[in-house]
Parts: structure tokens; sequence; C-alpha cells
């Protein structure tokens, strides 16, 4: 096992996710209280969008911002295709499950997001603060996609089109990282100085104990699933390996840096847990939610942040090496 493996499993932050796997599975009555677990939330996005924003005010918005987003939106409406296959051919789902599945595996997870860039900062291998804009940007186009390849746009009523399009661009997480990272831009590193005691200070501690209750989630879904199928395991594994491979090529191809086509590579290969859920019960509530919930939280994202966030850093190095660094 190489530096950076050891690095990564060694980490305050996967340790807490792994704690929280191991209480789960023992059946400790560990639990984090639902408020805290949604205010340790809430900081993480803001932080994470204020510090991105602050990054891109020092380095301005150049091609190599303005091709991360544009590969990263593509990707998102483009991976569901690739994931629709898969689930209606080998894992044998449904036409609707398959396309509310399809929209999580092309949207992104935030908390996937910021503990990869918490690993490849610890690495050397920081990614650009405007890879939050991408991360923002990739969390809509999936969900039209998948709506799409489930039953089309056309078959819902004008006022349910209307509730759908104001979840999926007005969510919470959307309107959080977005907002804060225009903070981040307007206000600049200097202003960023009056608040960092409180963004920077307390964010590792703070991600650790939300990772600490993600792991007792994801667990504990898991011992409860019932409608999970060794397929659906197999393609929950298999889909981000794929999608982390495919997005890490692209930002290679591109010319972003090591850490930042890393972070595109996490970012295609992460499930959405929390925005395109929402998004499937008011657009799709014949989907059942103990597929594609199960799959994305307690299936792809251990995963992910176990292992492949490790192989994706290892992939980057070896395409983007040569990169701007």
């Amino acid at each position: 096992m190489d530096l950076s493996a050891i690095q990564t499993f060694t980490s305050p932050v996967i340790l807490f996710f792994v704690l929280g796997l191991l209480a789960a599975f023992a059946r400790s009555d560990l639990a984090i209280p639902e408020a805290i677990a949604k205010g340790l939330s809430l900081y993480l996005m803001a932080a994470i969008g204020l510090k991105g924003g602050v990054a891109v005010s020092k380095s301005g918005i150049d091609s190599t911002v303005l091709a991360a987003l544009a590969a990263g939106i593509a990707a998102s409406f483009l991976l569901p295709f690739v994931a629709y296959g898969v689930l209606k051919g080998f894992a044998k789902l449904s036409r609707i499950n398959a396309g509310a599945v399809a929209a999580h595996y092309g949207s992104v997870s935030v908390v996937t997001f910021v503990t990869a860039v918490e690993v490849f900062e610890l690495q050397g291998k920081p990614p650009g603060g405007y890879m939050v804009a991408v991360m923002a940007a990739m969390e809509t186009p999936a969900i039209l996609t998948g709506l799409l390849l489930a039953r089309g746009l056309g078959s819902d009523t004008g006022q349910s089109k209307s509730k759908l399009l104001h979840e999926v661009f007005f969510n919470a997480s959307v309107v959080l990282l977005l907002g804060a990272f225009a903070i981040g831009i307007i206000g600049g590193p200097n202003k960023f100085a009056e608040v960092s005691p409180f963004f920077e200070a307390g964010f590792k501690g703070a991600l650790c104990i939300f990772l600490l209750d993600m792991g007792l989630i994801a667990a504990r879904r898991i011992m409860d699933a019932r409608s999970l199928t060794w397929r659906l395991v197999a393609v929950a594994v298999l889909l981000p390996l794929v999608n982390g491979a495919i997005g890490t090529t692209l930002g290679a191809a591109i010319g972003l840096d090591v850490g930042s086509a890393a972070a595109l590579g996490v970012l295609c290969a992460s499930a959405s847990y929390i925005a395109v859920p929402a998004a499937m019960r008011l657009a799709l509530p014949e989907a059942d939610p103990g597929i594609y919930l199960t799959m994305s939280l307690s299936v792809t994202f251990p995963f992910n942040v176990l292992i492949n966030i490790g192989l994706i850093g290892a992939l980057s190095s070896m395409l983007a090496g040569g990169g701007t660094g």
C-alpha cells in the first residue's frame, strides 16, 4: 500500500465514517440527533461554497473554469443514459425505477465531494476552488435526464412541472452552495478573513461528526434493506468505478490539474442521496425509494468514501500528472 493510501485510511474523516458503520453493524444505540445532523449539513455546504468562491475570487474565471463547468454539466446530462441501460438490461429494473435510479448516478453527493477534497488536500493535490461551482451545476441536469428516461416530462401537468422545477433549482443544497459561492466571490479573501475562524477551524471536526452519522445511517439502511438484489449491489459498485474513470479522464483531457481532475472524477462517481430523492418523491412517486436510496446511500456512498476516492486520486495522478498542477 502506497503512502497516499495509508494517508487516506488513517484520516480521522474516513475513520469516523468507519466507526459509524461498525457501531451500526454492532447494533449500538449511538445516534446523532437529527437537528444536529441537519445543522452540520448546512454548515458544511456553506463552508465549502464560501471557500470555493473565495478561491475563484483570487484566481478569476478563465477558460479552464469554463471548460470544467461545461464538462461537468455534459457529464451530468449524459451519465444517466449509461446507468439506465445497465439498470434496464443487467439489473432488470422497470422503466420507472431504472429512470429514477439513473438520475441519482448522474447527479452528485456533496458529502462525497467534501470528503474527497479533504483527502486530496492531505495528499498534496487540492482541487481548484471553482470545482464547487461545477458540483452545484451537476446536481440538476441528471434529474431532467432521469425523468425523460422514466416517462418523459410531457406526461406531467403544468402544476406538477412547476413544483418539480422549483424542487430542482431551489432545493436547499443548490441555494446554499451557490449563494455561499457568490458571497465568497463578492467578499474575497479580505472579507472572508472576518469569518474564517468559524468556517476554517471547525470544518474538519464538523465533517468527522457528520460522517459518523452517515456511517450509522448507511449501515442501518443496509441491514433493513428488502429490495436490494446482488445485481443492484453490483451496479451500485460498477457505476461509480466507470463514471469515476470517465470523469477523471475527461478532466485530464481538458487540462485540469491533478486535484481538479480527480474532483471531477469523484463528482461523476458520486450518487445523490439528498436532492435527487426529494425530486423523485415529487416527480416519480411510483418509483421504489427502497431501491434508489439504498443503492446510492448504503452501497455507492461507502464504496466511494472507503475505496473509490483513493482509486480516482491515483488515476488522476497518472493521467493529469503533467498538467498545470
